[in-house]
């Protein structure tokens, strides 16, 4: 989902993305507890090692779907590894994107974009295809890094997010963090 030249964080650094602190400071349950429910099919986009992935496998239950979709394959097996035997292994599908391109087909209840729209050069396309496979009254949470993302840079993001259909609902506070509630209407 990204050209070489951008910044994507390499699958050496994947154990810095899954650790207590993290979780402390961004736990998934409080983040998604509000937004993912049982039976839902969620879209984990620029999944990393899975660090909402798994909470999400979780959270729908017996009855929903995560597809945990990233561009590097290490990422995916890392994934892969933690899931392996468990019961999540049936919940969690594993999607590799292409360069520039989701490619995801399924229909989408909720998606998140933890960290990652920022790596994106083409962002209003990738909206777009966000966009394209929300059902109706669908769910985007945009969460962008303090220090990556300026006020404005974040602000143009959401603009584009509106340029492909999506309509911002609100900011959930997050600390530090510049964040955005999209939906999809009717």
């Amino acid at each position: 989902m990204t050209d070489r030249n951008q910044s994507v964080c390499p699958v050496e650094y994947a154990g810095g993305l899954d650790t207590r602190i993290r979780r402390w400071l961004q736990n998934p349950k409080k983040i998604l507890g509000p937004l993912v429910e049982e039976g839902m099919t969620v879209l984990d986009v620029g999944c990393g090692p899975g660090f909402f992935s798994i909470d999400m496998a979780v959270m729908v239950g017996e009855t929903g779907k995560v597809v945990a979709a990233d561009l590097q394959e290490g990422m995916l097996q890392i994934i892969r590894g933690k899931i392996a035997g468990t019961p999540l292994e049936q919940r969690i599908v594993l999607h590799k994107c292409e360069e520039n391109k989701l490619g995801v087909t399924e229909e989408i209840d909720f998606a998140l974009a933890f960290y990652m729209v920022h790596e994106i050069p083409d962002q209003l396309t990738f909206y777009s295809e966000i966009a394209s496979v929300l059902k109706p009254g669908g769910d985007l949470l945009v969460v962008e890094p303090p220090v990556h993302v300026s006020k404005s840079a974040f602000k143009d993001s959401v603009s584009k997010a509106q340029k492909a259909g999506l309509t911002h609902v609100e900011s959930p506070k997050s600390f530090l963090n510049k964040t955005a509630l999209l939906q999809k209407q009717s």
